[in-house]
């Protein structure tokens, strides 16, 4: 039996990518999902790919389900939580993947506008459906909520809308968590690692005078070798969604270098008492 057997799960950015990745991870393991993008044509290809995945139950045919959402806009967010309970019977967990990188390059030169729109996608339709699916995991006193959170730890220079709208979804996550955590509800965050998802693409296509000479370098050295496989997202998303997990909230876990697969009760106890893996204040 999958340790994610009967649990129903809402994935945001799941037709492409790690969002992609984290949907086939959890139907190895059981669960049925909901995969949403703004794109009816990524969906279906999508589907057709998770369709086939391998699952560790038996007997569960129809686990995949698709949404058209922008879950920057507030009624969408709505629309998909209530589209999911329809289809699925309820909502157990939410993995917010849908993300945007917005503009490449020095700040000087970057597009408000589309300054701003990294913002409304990163963060406000993170928090959207966050504010879409509370009142139904409070009801049913239990969820888990996991946000991609990389990129928001460190400075990323000429990736400033990018890196701040991550920064936000790290501290938000810190937020939420504080403020569910008596309802059972665990908010935890991810960095995936150097995936070479159309981010990348993006980056590279952008070139060297936007990104910078050095930074360059390293995204195509990136491309050529690989990156990080997508797949461990998924593997970090299926322990933070399942009762291995219970308790553990407020944190960003890498994906890549943390050792949360020996994580066990003791250990969460032990790591919830500290201010490892969040963003501490400068004393």
């Amino acid at each position: 039996m999958g340790v994610l057997s009967g649990k129903k799960a809402i994935i945001t950015g799941g037709s492409r990518g790690i969002g992609r990745a984290i949907a086939a991870a959890f139907l190895r393991e059981g669960a049925e999902v909901m995969i949403a993008s703004r794109s009816e044509e990524e969906l279906k290809s999508a589907k057709r790919d998770l369709a086939i995945v391998p699952s560790r139950v038996e007997g569960k045919p129809d686990k995949v389900h698709t949404h058209i959402a922008d879950v920057s806009k507030e009624a969408d967010a709505k629309a998909l939580v209530s589209a999911a309970i329809k289809e699925m019977g309820g909502v157990d967990i939410l993995v917010n993947a849908a993300g945007i990188f917005g503009p490449i390059g020095p700040l000087e030169k970057a597009d408000l506008g589309a300054w701003k729109k990294t913002f409304e996608i990163n963060v406000f339709g993170t928090f959207g459906m966050i504010h879409a699916v509370a009142p139904v995991m409070i009801a049913q006193k239990r969820g888990k909520i996991i946000n991609l959170g990389g990129g928001g730890d460190g400075p990323l220079p000429r990736f400033s809308a990018y890196s701040a709208s991550k920064g936000a979804v790290a501290r938000l996550t810190e937020t939420v968590a504080a403020e569910l955590k008596e309802r059972h509800i665990d908010v935890n965050a991810i960095a995936p690692g150097s995936v070479n998802t159309k981010f990348l693409d993006d980056a590279l296509a952008a070139g060297p005078d936007a990104v910078g000479v050095e930074w360059y370098r390293v995204l195509e050295k990136q491309k050529k070798e690989g990156g990080t496989p997508p797949e461990l997202a998924g593997e970090l998303c299926v322990f933070l969604a399942s009762k291995a997990s219970d308790g553990l909230t407020g944190k960003m876990i890498s994906a890549k270098w943390d050792d949360y697969k020996n994580w066990d009760k003791a250990k969460i106890a032990e790591i919830m008492k500290s201010d490892r893996f969040t963003l501490r204040r400068v004393k």
